[in-house]
């Protein structure tokens, strides 16, 4: 986990995707490394993750992909097959982290709150996703959090431009996941400049801090 937790701290952003559409997950991948982003965090909500990790994974076996919303077993063996480097999940299911662990992948469980944080100590996690973020307190919360364990969170669900700066301004952020980047309309209709535009947008935001 030290790895890809010193690779997230640098990219500092994670794009969140849907890909709905296999074809566009190669064009979308160039998009974000060429532009300053080269990690992906790639949901299981469509039926199109699975290959589209295995696409992005062929034709760029640097970039830092990651499997999102993970919610079972069998997800994470569907995820390690095609090629991630960490798997996350929305919340925090203890089968689901001891599985991951078993097989040797990275896992960024979800929490929101102090028992969930101390559940995920106990299994010896010290990374953690911090979803939905802006609804469970933001940086107030997290700030909260800080004075007491020694975690480092990737806050995710409500983090935007707007805000993006104040997630990563606390000492227990190392990364924030974010969708504003990629949204679905420009990826579905293959907007790629538009798209372009808002990763160099981020890429402009990462650098200053």
């Amino acid at each position: 986990m030290k790895e890809i937790d010193q690779r997230l701290a640098a990219i500092k952003v994670v794009p969140v995707v849907a890909i709905k559409d296999v074809n566009k997950a190669v064009d979308l991948a160039n998009v974000l490394i060429t532009n300053g982003l080269p990690c992906c965090e790639v949901t299981f909500r469509t039926d199109a993750a699975v290959d589209a990790i295995k696409q992005i994974r062929d034709a760029f076996p640097e970039m830092l992909i990651g499997a999102g919303t993970v919610l079972s077993c069998e997800q994470v063996d569907l995820a390690i097959d095609a090629g991630v480097d960490f798997v996350v999940s929305p919340g925090f299911n203890p089968t689901v982290v001891t599985y991951c662990q078993q097989r040797g992948v990275p896992i960024i469980p979800g929490v929101n709150n102090p028992s969930l944080v101390e559940q995920a100590m106990e299994m010896g996690l010290r990374t953690l996703k911090f979803f939905p973020a802006e609804a469970s307190g933001g940086v107030a919360m997290l700030k909260a959090l800080a004075a007491v364990y020694p975690v480092s969170f990737m806050p995710t669900g409500g983090v935007s431009p707007e805000n993006v700066r104040d997630y990563l301004a606390l000492p227990n952020v190392h990364v924030c996941g974010g969708t504003w980047m990629v949204p679905a309309k420009l990826v579905d209709e293959a907007r790629w400049d538009e798209l372009a535009v808002l990763v160099a947008d981020v890429s402009g935001i990462v650098a200053s801090e």
